[in-house]
């Protein structure tokens, strides 16, 4: 139900006291809240990030051209926590003025490139290694459901996550709202690999990359509690194949635990500086 004893101000006005899970860190305002360096490693590659949804495609797209033969795409993983506030420390928003994860610091040129915005990110590396994305006339196609995927994930994770997960009361309008658009959303995907292996077409591309991460926890039931049950993600059936066969990849196994701070030890690597990193662990 809605809450019948809202009514909106004339001016909106922060709420500091229910502003549910996250209220610590979240403000109208940007930019940095204290004087904070950020760590560097050695290679030209330096990956701030968290393996939220977002997070995990940069490293999926790291280790997936790292197994391609692209040796010049190591890098350095760092862990940024976000329920910390590490995201507003002044290093980090110098390089990311939204203050989001992942960020990439490109140092391979004659100058270093900042890239914030994951989908920006794994264009931006698709496009300096020449992989993952085609050159031919299916270039818009993989773009088409790239773009469509980073324009998705706020209804499912600022929407539909935040209302039925996080939020400090439940009200039925927004999750119904969500949930809806959640399921559309799915359904999108399921007609579409109903007709295609991948996203993109015959070949798996970054629009795979950055649409794997948020799909798949749905699949496995590893997101927002009992989502997949309430959501019927089952009645899915292609994007199901598509997951569990994105999983077999050895590179989507390795970059799905970089900057992973949380479950079980064998499944956590909260920094990565080489391909040892990743012995021992359950890839």
């Amino acid at each position: 139900m809605a809450d019948p004893t809202y009514t909106p101000p004339e001016v909106w006005a922060p709420d500091t006291e229910n502003g549910g899970r996250f209220a610590s860190i979240n403000r109208p305002t940007a930019g940095a809240r204290e004087d904070k360096d950020l760590p560097v490693g050695e290679h030209d590659f330096q990956l701030y990030s968290l393996a939220t949804p977002n997070g995990v495609k940069a490293g999926i797209m790291l280790e997936e051209l790292l197994e391609a033969g692209h040796s010049g795409a190591e890098y350095d993983a760092w862990t940024i926590s976000i329920s910390d506030g590490d995201q507003f420390g002044s290093g980090f928003v110098d390089l990311n003025p939204n203050s989001k994860i992942p960020t990439l610091l490109d140092r391979s040129g004659p100058e270093p490139i900042r890239v914030f915005e994951s989908g920006a990110i794994l264009l931006h590396l698709a496009e300096k290694f020449g992989a993952f994305l085609p050159t031919d006339t299916t270039r818009a196609e993989v773009l088409s459901w790239l773009f469509w995927q980073v324009g998705s994930a706020p209804f499912i994770g600022g929407g539909f996550g935040h209302f039925y997960a996080y939020a400090p009361e439940k009200f039925e309008y927004p999750i119904n709202r969500y949930a809806m658009e959640t399921k559309r959303l799915f359904d999108v995907a399921d007609k579409r690999l109903s007709q295609s292996e991948y996203l993109g077409g015959k070949d798996y591309t970054i629009a795979d990359i950055a649409s794997w991460p948020w799909l798949s926890p749905f699949v496995t039931g590893g997101i927002y509690g009992e989502a997949r049950k309430f959501l019927s993600i089952h009645e899915y059936t292609h994007v199901e194949r598509w997951v569990k066969q994105i999983a077999e990849r050895p590179a989507v196994r390795r970059g799905r635990i970089v900057n992973k701070t949380w479950g079980e030890d064998n499944e956590q690597l909260s920094e990565r500086h080489s391909s040892s990193d990743f012995d021992g662990k359950n890839i």
